[in-house]
């Protein structure tokens, strides 16, 4: 049996966001644009990059659980829903200071991955299965 390795891309991404946004700080991706999939507004491309504010005040339906990253932004006043693949970001960091974490170079692409499609929002998410029976809980002191 042959073990899968997974990126540390996406989880190193959403804990610098979160430290990010606890701190106060702006937390910005700094994105390959000629990566695979990615969905950015061509006009705000400079040499091949994008960078992306990715705070809470800058975003709306910041998804960075899912492959590829999914979120709307305004760009000159214009709305744009951009996807950007976790092995797309070459850094995430904070405005204020630039601490963060450059990746360097894309992620090479694995052929075997299932193709990523956005999120609909007129389809009902999974449902996950709740177990039977009485929740068993317990006072612990």
């Amino acid at each position: 049996m042959t073990a899968t390795t997974r990126s540390r891309r996406p989880y190193l991404i959403r804990a610098i966001h979160a430290w990010a946004v606890d701190c106060g700080y702006t937390p910005h991706l700094l994105v390959a644009t000629d990566y695979p999939g990615v969905s950015v507004p061509r006009a705000f491309v400079k040499d091949g990059h994008i960078a992306l504010d990715i705070s809470p005040m800058a975003v709306r339906e910041l998804n960075l659980d899912s492959e590829p990253l999914f979120f709307s932004a305004r760009f000159g006043g214009s709305p744009y829903d951009i996807v950007v693949p976790s092995g797309a970001v070459l850094a995430i960091y904070a405005r204020e200071n630039g601490d963060g974490i450059l990746f360097g170079e894309p992620e090479p692409i694995d052929p075997e991955a299932p193709a990523a499609r956005p999120p609909n929002p007129d389809e009902p998410p999974p449902e996950t299965p709740r177990p039977s029976g009485r929740p068993k809980l317990r006072v612990v002191k």
